[in-house]
């Protein structure tokens, strides 16, 4: 058994509450645990139980209710993050109900949905919650016993005394919650797990596919009105005036108003955080009995719009983007070595870009937020995965204190990064400060699309060299839109296995909304990495997998801090996925592409199989081996690592979408084209078994699927794609029957 690293005070740790059904609660801040500026009531006459954002409850009959604090957006931590604590807790899971835990601004950090970092940052400190909460438990039925605790066993929630007598958790929880809190409470061995590890189902799955109220669409409060908000058409526009005449006549519309002055006089005021995305322009909002009566409504209103700055287009993205790249203004994200001596001295240089468009997110579930803005409170009930930055923005827009907010978390029907970005909030929160009624905004699906936060177009211009059969050389220049990588990227493979490697960015300032979008900026750049990657091999005349464990190999025992990943992690998902793919023993018709990936602290091998079906390439299969360290619910993983790869295919395909004077190319699905289910391809997954800490996994296998695919339709046709969505280009997906490669 492990002993807890992070130490526990009632102080900081404990409150107890009797239940109004006689049972008693115990309340546990899983992550201001391990703060010391966490300052909770000693007396237990002050328990506040909204202080709390994630907690057990236990009651007299034995049941424990878990609270999961982060939002629930289709990852699986409602389901997981109680998983862990009833581990430790020492719990059956069929005994243990979840419940979605509200926003707490006051105590926690990161209750967050982004980045696939909520099991690995929350490992240790959920661990230590049922941990401590079960050494407690025993501490109570050893004192009923006069007996010494380390004389009991634990079993599912059932204490047993050397005699054979036994106490449930419910028997002891009042006893319990007057005790000491211990330190160091023992954390259990991975061998000894019982629920950690094991598949379980999601927790909401019944409602979901009974249809049952569970997501911010379904959210409602009698006698709110419903809104729909009429935003500018073109990115670079602005309102200039409406006639809402007509609109105002339509059955169930109740009013029309327009929203704007509190979200500029804020812009005007001060730099708002980043997940903001406010808007300057006015908009038009008519509020109804219904969603279709508002939509109706919306349709009605005649507006006039001026360009407020030049509209764009995707032609002049790329002159743009393609300018960047030729010039010579870059911010260096790192420099090893000199790269330009490097390329003089080599044998050859080898030079490529990549490109990819824009993509807008496709949540199944619209934006929509409930907000009910009163003297008193502000209530806020929807999906968002930045619902503390929202309620802040929130206080900042309506000039109202933070602890006027109360917000309600609903898992969410995909996010993918759109709901990082809480512009639907303040606009909920707006107009129900506006009209001083509750409100529901909803957007439909056009809104969505087409006056959204979209992922930036990209293009990566990559230069490499080699000498004497060795990489002597690795320079990536990358021009986006608005932004550029971030962080730690520029040291992910291959930093530390050349000696002259280097990283130059570069972007063009866009009026159009941009932010993160699933597996943020590596959702293309592996792609464009690892494609490079097999290029170089072939003009080495080398293998492509020796070459990669080989550069590997260079990069073990590294003493640069600033190298993320394992070289040992990814030469073992490389060995895994070749040999359980069948690499190079492929069926006659079968060919193949190889990709291993560093990213969200997860390492990723994947090989995707490729046949050509009536002249056109076809995904068939994908083997993806995946090292996240333990995997707390197999089943969740399974559905992740499926979905990411399903994805990854679907967008690389046929992810297209560009402007034109400002406006959308798409707004709807019959113009944008997702990966459909007869796309998907059979996905073989194999997760490295260890006993290493969780790291991310709802985003790490999505940026190497497009890599796997143009590496395999190369091997196909002999044809390489530099640019996504390969269905654009026609040269590579009509293939000849004599022009198929054996």
């Amino acid at each position: 058994m492990s002993k807890s690293s992070i130490q526990f005070s009632r102080r900081n740790f404990l409150r107890t509450s009797s239940l109004a059904s006689g049972g008693l609660l115990i309340g546990f801040n899983l992550f201001t645990a391990c703060k010391s500026d966490v300052k909770p009531p000693v007396d237990l006459a002050d328990l506040n139980y909204n202080d709390f954002n994630a907690f057990i409850k236990i009651a007299k009959n034995g049941a424990v209710t878990i609270f999961s604090p982060n939002p629930e957006i289709g990852q699986g931590v409602k389901t997981s993050m109680p998983m862990i604590i009833a581990e430790e807790l020492d719990v059956s899971w069929d005994n243990v109900y979840v419940q979605q835990g509200v926003l707490d601004t006051k105590n926690y950090t990161r209750q967050i949905a982004g980045g696939s970092q909520s099991i690995r940052f929350g490992w240790d400190a959920l661990r230590q919650t049922g941990a401590t909460a079960k050494q407690m438990l025993v501490n109570a039925a050893a004192a009923r016993w006069s007996v010494d605790a380390s004389e009991l066993t634990v079993s599912e929630g059932v204490i047993t005394n050397k005699a054979g007598e036994t106490l449930g958790y419910g028997d002891v929880v009042d006893d319990a919650a007057v005790l000491e809190v211990p330190e160091n409470a023992v954390l259990k061995e991975p061998k000894d797990y019982k629920i950690i590890g094991t598949d379980r189902r999601n927790v909401d799955i019944d409602k979901i596919v009974t249809g049952q109220p569970l997501f911010g669409i379904d959210y409602k409060e009698e006698g709110m009105l419903y809104a729909s908000v009429l935003r500018p058409p073109a990115f670079g526009q602005e309102l200039v005036s409406f006639d809402a005449t007509e609109a105002k006549t339509l059955p169930g519309v109740v009013d029309v108003i327009q929203i704007g002055d509190m979200a500029k006089a804020l812009l005007d005021k001060e730099e708002v955080n980043w997940t903001a995305q406010l808007s300057g322009s006015g908009k038009v909002v008519v509020l109804a009995k219904t969603t279709w009566d508002a939509f109706k409504g919306k349709k009605a209103i005649k507006a006039v719009w001026s360009d407020a700055t030049p509209l764009e287009s995707t032609e002049f993205h790329d002159e743009k983007l393609n300018g960047l790249l030729d010039g010579k203004d870059f911010v260096t994200m790192r420099k090893d070595g000199d790269v330009v001596k490097a390329f003089a001295a080599a044998d050859k240089v080898l030079e490529r870009t990549y490109e990819s468009p824009f993509l807008p997110h496709n949540c199944m579930e619209p934006m929509n937020f409930f907000a009910n803005v009163t003297d008193e409170k502000i209530h806020l009930v929807g999906p968002v995965q930045t619902p503390e930055d929202a309620a802040n923005t929130v206080a900042e827009l309506l000039g109202r204190d933070i602890e006027d907010i109360h917000l309600e978390m609903t898992r969410m029907g995909g996010g993918f990064g759109r709901r990082l970005y809480g512009d639907f909030v303040y606009e909920a929160a707006e107009i129900s400060a506006t009209i001083k009624k509750p409100i529901k905004m909803v957007s439909s699906r056009e809104d969505d699309m087409s006056t959204g936060v979209y992922r930036p177009a990209i293009k990566y211009r990559i230069k490499a060299s080699f000498k004497n059969g060795q990489l002597s050389g690795y320079h990536l220049k990358e021009a986006a839109i608005n932004g550029n990588m971030y962080g730690l990227i520029p040291n992910f493979f291959p930093a530390g296995t050349v000696e002259n490697y280097q990283v130059d960015v570069a972007n063009y300032k866009s009026n159009i909304t941009t932010g993160a979008w699933r597996a943020p900026f590596t959702n293309f750049l592996a792609y464009a990495e690892q494609s490079f990657f097999d290029e170089l091999a072939e003009e080495m005349e080398v293998d492509k997998i020796k070459m990669r464990l080989d550069l590997l190999e260079k990069v073990k025992g590294t003493d640069d801090e600033r190298i993320q990943y394992s070289a040992e992690r990814m030469q073992n998902v490389i060995k895994m996925a070749v040999d359980k793919s069948g690499w190079g023993n492929q069926p006659k018709g079968t060919y193949q592409g190889f990709v291993a990936y560093y990213c969200h602290n997860t390492h990723v091998a994947e090989v995707a199989d490729v046949q050509i079906e009536k002249g056109l390439p076809v995904v068939k299969k994908v083997t993806c081996i995946v090292d996240c360290g333990i995997v707390v619910n197999p089943l969740g993983a399974l559905n992740q690592i499926e979905g990411g790869i399903v994805d990854g295919i679907g967008h690389s395909m046929y992810g297209s979408f560009g402007f034109e004077n400002g406006v959308p190319t798409a707004n709807n699905y019959d113009t944008y084209r997702l990966g459909r289910m007869k796309d998907a391809a059979v996905v073989e997954t194999h997760l490295v078994q260890n006993e290493l800490s969780p790291t991310g996994l709802g985003e790490p296998t999505l940026p190497p699927a497009g890599g796997a695919v143009a590496n395999a339709l190369k091997a196909a046709t002999g044809k390489r794609a530099y640019k996504q969505p390969f269905i654009e280009q026609a040269e590579l997906w009509k293939v000849k029957e004599e022009d198929i490669l054996g």
